[in-house]
């Protein structure tokens, strides 16, 4: 007999003695590996195991049956929207309520979807390197198999970064590989890419850069997600076409927002007509979808938190140094560290830790680009930029940069303490009777879509209308950045 006890097996499991237990599970372990023979090892455990159910049919029951596993519901797009408005944390709103139902349709398609891995080429034969031809991935998948993705557009306010972030957040279990991105950063990194491919050609040369480079993307990411498309640049334009059929070919879904319908992206660009075939591929591939519901949620009333002080007097200077101080928990600050960003220098005139100080002269005096301020604000979560002034047509380029500046903050999720000379999101603003201009019907409702009275809006160093937009926006975002919830969704990295 494998088990010999004077006492019932029952007793033997329930007796707290840990040696009994220690011994059970030794016996156990001597019927099934002491014979050499695997066939009469497992004829002795399976004799045992039936013995123990004759004996104790009931311990045998308990002993095996498995309780069911209680699992969290599922969390995605629709449940997530709902819990947020039952916590007061959004307010119900039908078109969004229709926006999400579209973010849930294609979550429930993502939740069966598998993105296959692209291998590299095959290494190019002699013939291929002597007459330069580009070896081309085999693998493309059919459109019916791929769920199309969404272009969502719409003006500032309707909540574009919510719902993209509210999707990305609920994705689905089985999709690991994910990217969610700020358009503009993105290009950087595909031009960065795209350069590391030829310097790899070396001599050579390569026909298609754009095609290496999606294949990598395509590896990294099966779910791309990008915020604010948009393109303002030749080089991009002609990009993107290719770089969207190949993304598209190896299985890519890609959701976007962006401010503007694809018939009016890059409109009036260089050479446009060679940019509309990539129009056609969004309007033909993704769910367009309109997001303007007539509420600007920015315009919704918030209680400011004190991160902004005007004017510029002895008083505020103390208070701003006292949170820098408090902040940074009286770490060593350092003087004039450096950040090496493409090969270049740039001084950070006091940093500790992740916080970091600029007076607005070393921050927008200088021929700093987008790169420059996506970095820093990757750097350092939390920046305080001291005495800025009320800008004028003399200080546009500074002007142009500090709007780049907020934008890189605003979508960095970095914390902004400012000292200005005037309230800070008036500092654009000019004397509109001293300029001698007014602001067009265009401008104009622009600002009152943004919900930017007074002398906000009125700014005559902004013509454009890229120029009036970018500034309106920046405007706004710094009223949301003022706010305590804004507060509440910064970075702590």
């Amino acid at each position: 007999m494998a088990l010999r006890s004077t006492r019932p097996l029952t007793t033997l499991i329930s007796s707290p003695s840990i040696r009994n237990v220690r011994g059970i599970c030794a016996v156990t372990r001597r019927v099934r590996y002491s014979s050499t023979s695997p066939r009469q090892s497992t004829h002795t455990l399976s004799h045992s195991t039936n013995l123990s159910q004759q004996q104790h049919p009931d311990l045998h029951n308990q002993a095996f049956s498995v309780p069911p596993v209680s699992r969290p519901p599922e969390v995605n797009p629709r449940s997530r929207y709902l819990e947020l408005v039952s916590h007061g944390n959004l307010r119900e709103d039908t078109h969004q309520a229709y926006i999400i139902n579209k973010l849930q349709l294609l979550h429930d398609k993502l939740k069966a979807y598998e993105t296959p891995w692209i291998p590299p080429p095959a290494p190019p034969s002699l013939l291929d390197r002597l007459f330069h031809r580009e070896i081309t991935s085999e693998i493309s998948l059919p459109q019916s198999a791929v769920p199309q993705g969404l272009y969502l557009y719409g003006d500032v306010g309707t909540g574009k970064s919510m719902l993209m972030d509210l999707f990305y957040d609920t994705l689905p279990s089985n999709i690991r590989r994910k990217r969610r991105a700020h358009f503009h950063a993105f290009m950087i990194d595909v031009h960065k890419r795209v350069h590391a491919v030829r310097a790899s050609a070396g001599s050579t040369g390569v026909l298609d850069p754009i095609l290496p480079v999606a294949r990598d993307l395509a590896n990294e990411a099966s779910v791309l997600c990008f915020d604010e498309f948009q393109v303002t640049d030749i080089v991009d334009a002609m990009i993107l076409r290719r770089l969207f059929e190949c993304l598209l070919r190896f299985g890519v879904v890609c959701v976007m927002t962006s401010n503007r319908h694809p018939d009016d992206l890059y409109k009036n660009g260089i050479q446009r007509s060679s940019f509309i075939p990539c129009i056609e591929l969004i309007k033909s591939r993704f769910g367009v979808t309109d997001l303007d519901s007539g509420t600007d949620y920015r315009r919704i009333p918030r209680a400011l938190s004190h991160v902004y002080y005007h004017p510029l007097t002895v008083e505020n200077s103390m208070e701003i140094n006292k949170l820098f101080d408090a902040i940074t928990g009286g770490s060593p600050v350092v003087k004039h560290r450096q950040l090496r960003i493409w090969g270049r220098h740039l001084t950070v005139p006091e940093s500790s830790g992740k916080v970091a100080k600029f007076t607005f002269t070393e921050l927008c005096g200088h021929p700093l680009s987008a790169v420059d301020y996506l970095e820093l604000t990757r750097a350092f979560n939390t920046i305080f930029l001291l005495d800025v002034p009320k800008m004028d047509l003399h200080q546009k380029d500074m002007a142009r940069r500090f709007i780049t500046f907020i934008d890189a903050c605003y979508e960095s999720k970095t914390k902004l303490f400012t000292t200005s000379e005037v309230p800070i999101h008036q500092v654009f603003s000019d004397d509109s009777s001293s300029s001698g201009k007014t602001l067009s019907d265009h401008q104009r409702s622009i600002m009152d879509d943004l919900g930017l009275s007074g002398n906000v809006g009125m700014s005559s160093m902004f013509t454009g209308e890229e120029e009036v937009f970018a500034f309106a926006r920046a405007c706004s975002r710094l009223v949301q950045m003022g706010t305590k919830e804004w507060a509440g969704t910064t970075r702590e990295d």
